[in-house]
């Protein structure tokens, strides 16, 4: 039977799903072991049930992304933290130094301040997703199994780690799998 595998991109650049594409011809022998459920990759709408492993890309920034957050933890098995955003909320969390109401701020500075043509914030009509007052790592909202740093995480990382998910052993990286280049 072959593992459910889905890969999800919250708030981050997607630098970690084109980190997950380089495993070129691994992504064959994966092809072979897994059904891909859901990703970014892939033409599905909703989050399934029964899903054994998600590498779950970016930094909680929206009620959108708190919400699917929420469904994914409750489908999935095992959950892995994919790259520095989900890890530490990196880049995007560069906002939470805003103050308390950075949200506001982050609206007021992209629609107002910066707007060459008609500058105003959107309303509430689902054009921008409700900003959470400050972005959050993914381990911060709901419970992870794993973490994958990096910006992006290197193939070879990224390869290590699922193939000791897919044999069934704890991972473990060090050594070689842990340089940056």
């Amino acid at each position: 039977m072959k593992i459910r595998l889905a890969t999800v991109w919250l708030g981050g650049c997607s630098g970690c799903h084109m980190s997950f594409l380089d495993l070129d011809e691994f992504l064959i022998d994966l092809a072979d072991a897994v059904e891909l459920v859901y990703s970014p990759v892939v033409d599905v709408k909703n989050y399934p049930e029964n899903v054994d492993l998600c590498l779950i890309e970016g930094a909680v920034c929206n009620g959108d992304n708190l919400e699917i957050l929420h469904k994914i933890r409750a489908r999935t098995k095992v959950l892995v933290s994919f790259g520095d955003c989900a890890v530490t909320g990196n880049v995007p969390a560069m906002r939470n130094q805003l103050g308390i109401d950075n949200a506001e701020n982050v609206l007021q500075r992209a629609y107002v301040e910066n707007a060459q043509n008609n500058p105003s914030v959107p309303k509430a009509d689902g054009i921008v997703p409700q900003l959470l007052e400050h972005v959050r790592p993914v381990h911060e909202m709901v419970y992870v199994e794993h973490f994958l740093p990096g910006c992006p995480p290197p193939a070879a990382r990224i390869k290590a780690l699922v193939a000791q998910l897919l044999a069934g052993t704890a991972p473990k990286l060090e050594g070689e799998q842990l340089k940056f280049g």
